[in-house]
């Protein structure tokens, strides 16, 4: 189908009719007939069934049909970008990708922060996994992304911002008055424990997992979750030990849980990513900051 196909067969799609389809694309109905003729005899099959002045849909039609909507989001995307090239409003905007555990306590106060020079610039945020932010980076879909652990992709710069660190959050009355006492727990303090399990594919689960077999301690992960707020809720009622970083447990509720430094120290590196193939706008370099700053006050 050529682009003028696609645009003729929207239109009937969404107005039903060969006049309708006209007056919503400024042409006339006979070419719109004659381009609809011309597309189905391109496919090979007909897009539409003739009855009583309508155009019904046919199960080829509406089976194309979610992709050209797809094409058009896309194409409104393109055209939106350009006009804020041309009059300048991409810099009055930033898109911003987090991890989810960067976003509930670290991402509003850098937002607060960012806000008291940049007010009127607009911001998205998008909690996404880490693998959706570095492949959203490098299509050059976002500005910037905040994530743990390094990442290493030709079409991406990084920027180290902090080091986080692991840390325990037990359940009131689940850890003895010794180790509550000390403020702080050793892996094998936690092998007679309910451990609730972090993700084997995330980065930090990782790092705790390896941590584990370099003490040679076996922990029971009775519940395995995929986000560490996952893990903090589970914490908050009482089902277990949770092992998550301190950004998240920044959000801990002190009435209902402990929260323990963990020995050995396990660093959870915090990053911003950015697209390599174009220089930072002046609003993403002053967030990247206001993000550094708010990382600073959590730690």
């Amino acid at each position: 189908m050529r682009l003028r196909h696609i645009e003729v067969f929207n239109a009937v799609m969404l107005t039903g009719s060969v006049s309708g389809a006209a007056r919503l694309i400024n042409v006339t109905q006979p070419a719109v007939s004659r381009i609809l003729q011309h597309a189905e005899l391109q496919l090979g099959f007909a897009l539409f069934q003739r009855t009583k002045g309508r155009l019904t849909p046919t199960a080829e039609a509406l089976t194309l049909y979610p992709h050209i909507e797809r094409l058009f989001a896309q194409l409104d995307e393109v055209q939106r970008l350009a006009a804020n090239l041309r009059t300048g409003e991409s810099a009055k905007s930033l898109r911003i990708l987090t991890v989810l555990a960067l976003s509930y306590e670290i991402l509003p106060h850098a937002i607060k922060l960012f806000r008291v020079k940049h007010a009127d610039v607009a911001i998205t945020v998008q909690a996404l996994h880490s693998p959706q932010i570095v492949s959203a980076l490098a299509l050059q879909e976002a500005d910037v992304g905040f994530l743990f652990s390094p990442v290493a992709h030709s079409a991406l710069a990084q920027e180290h911002l902090a080091d986080g660190r692991m840390v325990c959050i037990a359940p009131k009355g689940m850890l003895p008055a010794r180790l509550l006492k000390r403020g702080s727990v050793a892996l094998a303090d936690l092998t007679r424990q309910p451990v609730i399990g972090l993700d084997v594919l995330d980065p930090v689960g990782r790092s705790l997992n390896q941590a584990c077999r370099e003490a040679g301690v076996g922990l029971e992960f009775d519940i395995t979750v995929q986000t560490y707020h996952s893990a903090l809720a589970l914490a908050h009622h009482g089902l277990g030990v949770a092992v998550i970083d301190n950004c998240t447990a920044a959000s801990a509720d002190l009435a209902r849980v402990d929260v323990l430094a963990l020995e050995p120290l396990i660093p959870v590196p915090i990053k911003a990513l950015l697209p390599a193939g174009k220089p930072s706008s002046v609003a993403v370099r002053a967030f990247v900051r206001c993000f550094q700053q708010a990382l600073a006050r959590t730690a």
